[in-house]
């Protein structure tokens, strides 16, 4: 008897046919540095929204893939991101989000750089031959403010180009519903004891929410649960069936953007995600909650009530995050076959991936 040869796992994959990613891709030990160098590197990642960087000197720090990056407002009102390394022995510039500096002192040997990145001061590097600290500044990314949202790609000449990136997202939105509007209220971070792309895949399919988000199922109407794809994102949109104060009358818009930005946007709120690996079966998802200016006791009572709601939904995606992740380890998973109705964002991530390990690989 003979038998066919096996599939080739990076072929492109039609949907009505398509099969999820091969476990390896999840597991490997070689898959963080490639992630690193073939993705992150190559992709535009967000990092701040605009009202945590409103005057000069305010920073936010972030992991770009295992590049610790910081975002500025210069003294010019110009906002940079550079890289948190500094150039004397990799010590960090800075170790949190802060307001207003002066300049940026590496707590290792108190190196000093100007809020643009330029080295201003090294002590005790007087006397030493031929050192000239104006010649030394952090390395710099490529940055883009859209909608309020700052992006940093290390590479921009490998990303797409932003204009691309985020096509038709604006029209989708529409006047009323901008992004730029909101402020900051609360950063919430989980570690997850799985791969970065077992996450993500999880975010991309409502299929799920039946089984697992109970709370989430009587909020949406999954029935009318809709996921479409365009070339660097997707996005699920579901019209709200909660009839009560929490979020009002509206509908959830949920954006996923390559490769690990996600915005979830509800009446009067915009959360932020950051999917960040941490290795091979772990990394860390960061959650920026945004909110329409309200002041009131109402207004307050809402957002509490949003976080604890978001955190229960967390919890939930995290356990069965671990769960798959260790179904993946274990021998057992032959890639199974996708549902075309209902996980079609998750064949797009998929594809996507494919394309990136195809090129990888062919460049070996």
């Amino acid at each position: 008897m003979t038998h066919a040869a096996p599939l080739d796992p990076l072929a492109p994959q039609p949907l009505s046919h398509a099969t999820a990613l091969a476990a390896h891709f999840y597991t490997d030990a070689s898959m963080p540095a490639l992630d690193r160098r073939a993705i992150f590197d190559r992709g535009w990642q967000l990092i701040a929204h605009v009202c945590q960087l409103q005057g000069a000197g305010d920073h936010v720090v972030a992991d770009f893939g295992g590049l610790p990056v910081i975002a500025v407002r210069g003294a010019d009102g110009v906002i940079r991101v550079m890289h948190n390394v500094c150039r004397h022995r990799a010590g960090p510039i800075a170790s949190c989000d802060g307001l207003a500096a002066k300049s940026l002192r590496c707590r290792y040997h108190g190196w000093t750089y100007t809020l643009d990145g330029t080295l201003r001061s090294a002590p005790e590097m007087g006397d030493a031959p031929d050192f000239e600290p104006s010649a030394i500044a952090l390395p710099q990314l490529a940055v883009r403010t859209w909608q309020g949202l700052v992006f940093a790609a290390v590479d921009e000449a490998g990303a797409p180009p932003f204009e691309d990136f985020v096509a038709g997202i604006d029209a989708r939105l529409g006047p009323t519903r901008g992004l730029e509007r909101y402020g900051h209220h609360r950063r919430v971070g989980y570690d997850v004891a799985c791969n970065w792309k077992v996450y993500v895949d999880n975010y991309l399919e409502g299929y799920h929410v039946p089984h697992i988000h109970p709370g989430l199922n009587k909020l949406l109407d999954y029935r009318s649960y809709v996921t479409e794809t365009a070339r660097w994102y997707s996005f699920q949109w579901s019209p709200l069936e909660s009839g009560d104060g929490l979020y009002g009358d509206g509908d959830a818009l949920y954006y996923w953007l390559w490769p690990n930005t996600m915005l979830n946007i509800l009446p009067g709120r915009l959360q932020t995600n950051r999917v960040v690996p941490k290795g091979v079966d772990r990394c860390r998802v960061e959650f920026d909650f945004y909110y329409a200016p309200d002041d009131s006791a109402e207004g307050q009572a809402r957002r509490e009530a949003d976080l604890g709601f978001s955190d229960e939904v967390q919890l939930e995606d995290l356990t069965i995050c671990e769960d798959v992740q260790r179904g993946l380890a274990s021998g057992s998973y032959q890639a199974g076959r996708l549902n075309p109705l209902r996980e079609n964002a998750v064949h797009h991530f998929h594809e996507l991936l494919r394309a990136v390990y195809r090129d990888a690989a062919q460049a070996q």
